[in-house]
């Protein structure tokens, strides 16, 4: 089912899937799994939730035969753990996304966002995610764990590989590349902090406060402060720059909807939730396994079952928001129940700085490009050939150079 036609447009699919039911059993090339998905409010927020929906995945490689060569420290990371191992690592990285942390990282974000406007503006037009969207966000997570400027664009690179090619060797390689950076990094900064009394303490970045949590009583072994690391700089970026992304295209389909939004910059934030729920950056969950039969409904799921929750599908439920294919930027009613950043005790952690890049990003872009319009037809758009990130591989945009 995940074919071109499915990355263009998942909706349609979903839609098909949940006339029959809001679970239902599907086939998954190339390997022909049976995997069950679930494209239903109710049912994807019970799942989310469901402590017999497992996400080990070294057990999940036992069980289905995974012969996939993914980098242990991503293969074991934070999202791919269930309790208590989850919760002591969820601790340990809740850190970094404070209320606090995020409020003092706004006028730094507003910097960053001011300095790419600027360098795009003369030109009239752009590729607004490889000019925007992209390094807006992975500037910020990679200042957050204090990542070499110069290594940046690399490790952007075989991110976006880990999601977007079809090829699962170069995904694999891409895995096993920035797990390796992140080791030799990781080394050093402990290396470093041995001999050098000043790191690690009040002043340091993120990498050198996880450092020090190992150094203490937090259990945190090498592997496991690489794998932190790793994921930490992943999806610190992935589904912000999809959420920019999205919201700019959906306001450019709509251009009645793109007026009154920059007419009324005020009420950005709750616009913010319609786009998360109309088009979600993370399509699909992590993979889950059932651990004994579970119910939904009249469904009933044997145990050692895959399990996909389809957040875009839910997100588009008819019987949790009416006219849900419709965006409407001044729908009331549920706009705060998306689920876009997932629900329960795997809830993302970076939501509030995602938002807060988010509403920086577009409220500048309103700002400062009223004539901003898309300089292709919709149509030739090209998405992400990845299940769970839904997001484009280009936005072309154009408008009048220094505006204003």
């Amino acid at each position: 089912m995940f074919d071109v036609d499915f990355h263009r447009d998942p909706y349609q699919v979903y839609d098909k899937l949940r006339s029959q039911g809001p679970v239902q059993q599907v086939k998954v090339a190339p390997n022909g799994h049976h995997t069950w998905m679930i494209t239903g409010y109710a049912q994807a927020r019970a799942a989310l939730t469901d402590p017999r929906l497992s996400r080990d995945t070294r057990r999940f490689g036992h069980l289905f035969g995974d012969r996939r060569d993914i980098a242990p420290a991503l293969q074991a990371n934070m999202l791919a753990t269930d309790p208590p191992d989850h919760t002591r690592l969820r601790r340990l990285a809740a850190q970094a996304f404070t209320a606090t942390t995020v409020e003092r990282l706004r006028p730094r974000i507003q910097q960053i966002t001011d300095r790419l406007l600027e360098t795009i503006a003369p030109q009239g037009a752009a590729d607004l995610i490889a000019e925007f969207a992209v390094p807006l966000p992975v500037t910020i997570i990679c200042e957050l764990l204090g990542l070499p400027e110069h290594d940046r664009t690399q490790l952007r690179l075989w991110s976006n590989a880990m999601f977007t090619t079809g090829d699962t060797t170069i995904r694999d390689q891409a895995s096993h590349h920035i797990a390796d950076y992140m080791a030799a990094l990781v080394a050093s900064r402990c290396h470093r902090t041995e001999h050098d009394a000043g790191s690690g303490g009040e002043d340091g970045d993120l990498l050198d406060a996880l450092i020090a949590a190992r150094q203490r009583s937090d259990r945190l072994s090498q592997q496991e402060l690489v794998s932190l690391a790793t994921l930490l700089l992943i999806a610190g970026h992935e589904t912000t720059t999809n959420l920019i992304g999205n919201a700019v295209l959906a306001l450019l389909l709509h251009p009645a909807q793109h007026a009154a939004m920059a007419a009324t910059p005020d009420r950005l934030a709750s616009a913010i939730e319609e786009f998360l729920r109309y088009d979600s950056p993370l399509g699909i969950a992590t993979v889950r396994f059932t651990t004994q039969p579970v119910a939904y409904d009249s469904t009933i799921i044997p145990a050692e079952q895959i399990v996909m929750i389809g957040i875009g599908a839910a997100n588009r439920d008819p019987a949790h928001y009416p006219a849900p294919a419709t965006l409407d930027l001044t729908r009331t009613g549920a706009p705060h129940g998306h689920l876009a950043f997932g629900h329960g005790p795997h809830y993302c952690l970076g939501s509030a700085l995602a938002r807060a890049e988010a509403h920086i990003a577009l409220a500048s872009l309103l700002r400062r490009f009223p004539g901003l319009h898309l300089d292709t037809a919709a149509e030739p758009l090209a998405w992400r050939a990845s299940r769970m990130m839904r997001g484009l591989h280009a936005l072309p945009v154009r408008w009048h150079p220094n505006p204003g």
